[in-house]
């Protein structure tokens, strides 16, 4: 097995900086690094999973721990001779040949360009004890957790325009499935009948509080003091990308289009309106889970690839056609003097 030497000394210059070191942020370095780019991996240490149990839905990888699975993504971007080190960038800027990152430690290094794959926050709805049940049986995803939590008494709090849906796909892998109106706007009609089709309860009023007992959910305590039997919470939590290290380049989270956060816009690439900068994963599709968002830092991966080739092309054919340049005075030096040349 070949030795990799892990450094967290920093070179002065990288073709590509990564900013995140989750599946997307490793897997475009993983690309870059095997086309063989300078490439460095600036991972703080907080990936939005960390809470869950194991990763699911990704072929050949189901129910492995997120950790394991990122200590084998540095693992692979290192045998390639990428760089993976633990720090938080807290400023991005543009610079004549790139950009220039600031880590929280006082280092800095310059890129030819940027993949950002920072990640985005779950806020969750101000409840007492929802937070402490995260990833265990407060759940967000029926793609993520679904299997996990099937055949038990499921409860939907209801605080944002995906909760109907989310109730909807919840039914799917449950007989017992309950709405809680909590804080969100009237459901109309189309909604209501819906819930009542799928044989789905709707309970209205605020959710005070989560009951536990012996280190499990065991129900729902609302602001009028009726209390609900429910073993599973699902909730819709609100994105929030980390992203403010890129207002030095005037680059800002927006609206998701699906109400549900906020995110960097980009194309289908991962290019941003800022050139020479990329997104991939939650930072930019907040819902996209574990496997979509290592293929898309793949993409972006390939993509920046793509335009640095594009541009040494650029830069070498101008030197080519240029007659006073270094390389067209060694191809008239090579076809006058032929085996003559100095050293040979």
């Amino acid at each position: 097995m070949e030795v990799v030497i892990v450094t967290e000394e920093l070179k002065d210059n990288y073709d590509v900086v990564v900013i995140g070191g989750g599946a997307a942020g490793l897997n475009g370095a993983l690309m870059l690094a095997r086309s063989r780019r300078s490439v460095l991996v600036v991972d703080a240490g907080h990936p939005r999973n960390a809470p869950a149990a194991a990763v699911h839905g990704l072929m050949a990888r189901d129910g492995t721990p997120p950790a394991e699975l990122l200590e084998q993504g540095r693992a692979e971007v290192r045998l390639y001779g990428g760089q993976v080190v633990r720090g938080e960038v807290v400023a991005a800027s543009g610079e004549d040949a790139g950009f220039r990152i600031v880590l929280a430690d006082g280092r800095t290094v310059q890129a030819r360009r940027l993949l950002v794959a920072a990640g985005a926050v779950d806020e969750l709805p101000e409840i007492p004890g929802l937070r402490d049940r995260w990833g265990r049986d407060v759940v967000h995803c029926p793609y993520c957790h679904g299997w996990e939590v099937r055949d038990q008494a499921i409860g939907v709090v209801a605080s944002g325009p995906m909760a109907v849906h989310q109730a909807l796909l919840f039914r799917q892998l449950s007989d017992d499935v309950t709405v809680f109106t909590h804080t969100s706007e009237p459901l109309g009609e189309e909604d209501v009948d819906q819930l009542a089709a799928r044989g789905v309860a709707l309970v209205h009023g605020e959710v005070a509080a989560v009951e536990v007992a012996d280190d499990r959910i065991v129900g729902v305590r609302l602001t009028d003091g009726r209390r609900v039997p429910r073993n599973v919470l699902a909730v819709q939590s609100r994105m929030e990308v980390r992203a403010g290290f890129l207002d030095g380049l005037g680059l800002h989270p927006a609206e998701h289009p699906a109400g549900i956060g906020r995110h960097l816009p980009a194309d289908a690439a991962g290019r941003t309106d800022i050139p020479g900068v990329w997104v991939a994963g939650n930072v930019t599709e907040p819902m996209a889970q574990v496997g979509g968002a290592a293929a898309a830092g793949a993409n972006a991966g390939a993509q920046i690839n793509a335009d640095l080739v594009a541009e040494e092309a650029r830069q070498a054919v101008a030197a080519y056609r240029d007659p006073l340049s270094a390389a067209a005075e060694a191809r008239v030096s090579k076809r006058l003097a032929g085996s003559q040349q100095h050293g040979l």
